[in-house]
């Protein structure tokens, strides 16, 4: 009667079925559990979790109650896996978030050749490739750690599930740099850092945003590499010029933030001065001369010589240093005229004068004393 009682209330099982049991033991490489069959079941350590598992009182308990997928019915065996059951769930919500793009949270449970290992109901694989946005050499003090992922890959069937950390990150820095770009002023002066140098300029990292500082927005002067002002790394501040948030292209300058060396010079250059500058520019009209950090004049080709030139280089070159003088001023307009000429001039003037002030020589033999001598030595006798 007993026999035909508990047989009417077993119940049936079939492989692949989700069941709740009651673990009755655990055992250092399997558990038993009150499943409703006419065996208690088995639940091998294989079957504990998609990660290695050292013994199995770390995963279950005896008393606990938990849910469990048949993977093996016989009369009198039953096999149960705590894995398998875990799996079928994770791999649905998993499926939903990998459609909502949504972000995952898991902590690093081992560090492998490759990259890393995380359990999210199923094992996850994290390529080094995609931890990080920079380059990381070793990964021994990521376990424990929690991160923050974005499914890439999935195939259930495969039970591969490939996660990348990189991604949020770069969304993050995306959508940062989104916000900077629509926040950016132009004309305000912002403090940036040199990221890196080019021919025709310098990148600059104003807050999550490389902006380009051309190599004619480096100093008011002429600047022939952008090494001559700054290096990598340096801290500088600079103005905006300009923003585009469609290409994420921001203009910056060096130049502007500097005083204008026009306004350094008034009153203290004037017309008549004798400077020394350093020829900058040699053209068909003349030579541009730097008379001072960003300050050049203009020596037009009819004040270079006291002599008529076809072209300024036959008489200059450039980087030569020159003695000029100044003919006019207009620091406004951000003009001086010099002259070479007008001091050759000067120069040829006051040898002409010094020359006629000294007194002529006699060619005689005989001096003005030896005349003088001679007429007193009459007079005596």
């Amino acid at each position: 009667m007993v026999d035909e009682m508990n047989h009417a209330e077993m119940k049936e099982f079939h492989v692949g079925d989700v069941v709740t049991a009651t673990v009755t033991e655990v055992k250092e490489k399997e558990a038993f559990a009150n499943a409703g069959y006419k065996v208690d079941a088995v639940i091998p350590i294989s079957e504990l979790s998609s990660l290695h598992v050292e013994k199995v009182s770390d995963v279950l308990t005896e008393g606990e109650e938990r849910e469990f997928k048949v993977i093996k019915v016989g009369d009198d065996e039953l096999v149960l896996s705590l894995r398998a059951a875990i799996a079928d769930k994770a791999w649905e919500e998993l499926k939903q978030k990998y459609e909502n793009d949504e972000i995952i949270e898991a902590e690093v449970k081992e560090v492998v050749k490759g990259g890393l290992v995380v359990d999210v109901g199923v094992r996850g694989f994290i390529p080094a490739s995609l931890v990080e946005r920079h380059y990381v050499e070793d990964f021994s003090d990521y376990k424990g750690r929690t991160l923050r992922m974005k499914i890439i890959e999935m195939d259930p069937e495969e039970n591969k599930l490939i996660l990348s950390q990189r991604a949020v990150l770069d969304e993050e820095v995306e959508a940062k740099k989104k916000e900077l770009l629509e926040s950016l002023q132009v004309g305000e002066i912002v403090t940036g850092t040199v990221q890196r140098l080019t021919d025709f300029g310098a990148f600059v990292d104003i807050g999550g945003v490389d902006g380009l500082v051309h190599i004619s927005q480096m100093a008011h002067h002429r600047v022939e590499t952008p090494a001559d002002v700054v290096k990598e790394g340096d801290e500088i501040e600079v103005k905006i010029l300009a923003v585009d948030q469609e290409s994420e292209r921001v203009s910056l300058s060096i130049k502007e933030t500097l005083p204008d060396p026009w306004t350094t010079i008034e009153g203290k250059i004037k017309p008549g001065d004798v400077i020394e500058g350093e020829v900058k520019r040699l053209v068909s009209f003349g030579a541009f001369v730097e008379v001072a950090p960003g300050v050049e004049g203009l020596v037009h080709i009819s004040q270079i010589a006291n002599r008529h030139i076809g072209t300024p280089n036959e008489v200059l070159e450039e980087g030569q240093t020159v003695q000029a003088k100044v003919l006019d001023i207009h620091p406004s307009q951000e003009r001086i005229s010099l002259s070479i000429r007008a001091l050759e001039e000067t120069k040829t003037t006051d040898e002409k004068v010094e020359k006629e002030s000294q007194p002529e020589e006699d060619h005689s033999g005989f001096s003005l004393g030896d005349m003088i001598g001679d007429q007193l030595k009459k007079y005596k006798k």
